[in-house]
Parts: C-alpha cells; structure tokens; sequence
C-alpha cells in the first residue's frame, strides 16, 4: 500500500520517547527513535545497512548507535561513524534518518523528502497555550483496520447515535441532518440537536440533568489529525453556534498513525474549559472516552476483516458520506503527486507557454 510520505506524523508521546533504542513502525517502516544526550529525539532506519540487523538491537553509545552483530557504528545523522577491522567509511554505509520535531509533549516525525519538511506545517491550535484551556494526553488505541477508515470515521457525526448510544450520542440525533463543507483545506462536518436530553458523556463530566443544546464539529486534517468540538449547554441559556465557549466545551484530538496497511494507532487527547484544576476530571474523561473509542474499534475492526473477504460487489455511497468521500479523493491525488517529479515548473526555452 502506499502512503502519503510528505506529511507530519505523530511518532509518539513525548513520555514514550526515553534514551533507550525503541522501535516504531510507521508508514510500514521500522524506526528506532532515542533521545540524545541534550534531549533532541533521533530518528534512524532501523536496520543496519551490512546484514539488515535492526538498530534497535544494539546499543548506545553517547550519541551514536552500534549495530548489535558487527559493531558498525552510526550517529544521529544516519552516517557511518565507525567500522571494527577497517579504517575506509564507503559512502554506502549509512541509513536514514528522519526530520523531528516536538511540540505539547508530542514528537512529530517527517516521512518524505527532506527538503520539503517544513515545522510550520505541524499541526497546532492555540488552545494548547491558552490557560483557560486544560491539557490531557490520553491512550494509544492500536486499531487493526486501515488509517483511511479510521480517519473517516473522524468526520462522521452520523455514526454517533448508533455506535456510542449511551456515551456520545443517542437517539435525539438520528435525524438531525448534518452539514458538510470541503471548500477549505480542512473538511469540515457538523450538526446541533437542540433542546434534547443530555448524552451520557455530560451527564457524567458536565453533570447536566435539563435539557441542552449540543453540538459536534468534526474537523479532519489531511492525511491524519481529526479534531471533535463537542459539548453541551442548557438549552435555556440559547447559545449561538459561534458562542460555544459559553457551554461545557471539548476538544478531542485524534492523530492517527498509520503502521500497516491494516494497522493504525490513535493517540488521542483532550483540551477542556471547565474542571481545569481539577485532576480528577482528566480521570472520569479518560474513562467515558475509553469506552467511546472502544466501541469505535469494535466496528472498525469488523469493517477492515469484510474488507479482507472476496467482495461480490463494490460497497454502496448515502448522503453521509461527501467528507469521507472528498478525504479519500485528497489522500489519492496527494500520493500521485509524490510519484512523479515535476519537471517542467522552469521550462526551457524550446517550449513556449502561452497559458
């Protein structure tokens, strides 16, 4: 399977990242990321370039890394800095390396071309240094099924009152219709249910026990960052769709890392505006969106094992599913663009433009 390669991913959590040799597959590659002696995470091929032994299987030294079967030695750059029994480094012995960058305790990693890394496309929102928003870090959920499919479910609020009908939704929404917009770079769907019965996500952290106006906007980031804005507010209080600050308000972030073709990890995250000193509200959100997110695999899961099975005919398109269907046209024409080189952006004078 191919991969959209120039993009940031999320490695991992700045807390899984330590000075030990660690493995992580992404984008089907093994990496070894450490953490170097002035805290900067390395990113190397995990492989030595000899007898394919993994980097992983070695060990430190300083900032270097030593292969585990002949001793070959490697610093943070990819390039061969040592080999026992010779004194000639041939230009062929190195591995790469990858650009990173960590940002909120999260390392971002670059899987394409080098030159084309640019750290001011990481994603960010400016809740994250806001003091009147908390922080939280959540799991990483390990998904066997397809990034694209876990990504689509990320920007589909339609499938809330059927798949967490007593966390996240519940059947006050199931008619409500949805609005979509794929004009920007972000794809973009949301709804409201107004004047219903609080879900039992609120009811728990929010401690709603009226009726309320709540609301979902999902936001997806080609190739693989989903934000949900969801939250409640008395439905007495008639807020307006761009007061929603006024209500108990919930950003989760979603980064998903695709490992196989059939493997994704989720880490997922949470920003609030209430409880902000109050540890134990982290807690009961983990716990409520635990419990979300498994149900979620459960049919994530189920749908990639079909997927799997001779198909007798092609899955059907409904309305719900123009986002979905806009991200998946992105993520195609993004990797056909990285398989070919554009040649032909400074022509030469043989060829006389007049467009």
């Amino acid at each position: 399977m191919e991969f959209v390669r120039n993009a940031w991913y999320v490695a991992g959590w700045s807390s899984e990242i330590d000075q030990e040799l660690r493995r992580f597959t992404i984008l089907d590659e093994h990496i070894v990321l450490f953490r170097k002696s002035d805290g900067t995470v390395a990113a190397l091929e995990d492989r030595c370039p000899h007898r394919l032994l993994p980097l992983s299987l070695g060990k430190r030294l300083g900032d270097t890394v030593q292969c585990g079967y002949h001793g070959m030695t490697f610093d943070a750059s990819g390039m061969c800095v040592r080999i026992p029994g010779q004194s000639n480094l041939p230009p062929s012995a190195y591995v790469e390396s990858y650009p990173v960058e960590e940002r909120h305790n999260i390392v971002w990693i670059w899987m394409g071309d080098h030159d084309k890394a640019d750290p001011d496309e990481i994603f960010d929102m400016p809740e994250f240094s806001d003091p009147a928003w908390a922080a939280h870090q959540g799991d990483a959920l390990h998904l066997k099924a397809n990034y694209m499919n876990v990504a689509e479910n990320l920007v589909d609020p339609a499938h809330v009152s059927f798949v967490h009908p007593t966390t996240l939704g519940n059947p006050a929404s199931e008619n409500v219709p949805v609005h979509v917009s794929t004009e920007g770079k972000v794809i973009v769907a949301w709804r409201w249910i107004r004047d219903s019965e609080p879900v039992g996500f609120f009811k728990a952290f929010g401690g709603f026990t009226e009726n309320v106006d709540r609301w979902h906007y999902y936001y997806l980031h080609t190739p693989c960052t989903a934000v949900i804005d969801f939250g409640s507010a008395p439905t007495r209080d008639a807020i307006g769709e761009d007061e929603r600050d006024r209500g108990v308000r919930v950003f989760a972030l979603h980064f998903m890392t695709p490992v196989t073709a059939n493997y994704t990890i989720d880490r997922w995250m949470h920003l609030r505006n209430t409880a902000l000193d109050d540890d134990t509200a982290a807690d009961t959100m983990d716990t409520l969106l635990r419990k979300a997110f498994q149900e979620d695999k459960s049919v994530l899961e189920a749908i990639q094992e079909q997927e799997e099975r001779p198909q007798k005919r092609r899955p059907i398109r409904i309305a719900i599913d123009k986002g979905p269907m806009v991200y998946r046209k992105r993520i195609s024409e993004l990797i056909e663009k990285e398989r070919t080189q554009d040649l032909a952006s400074n022509p030469t004078p043989a060829y006389v433009y007049h467009d």
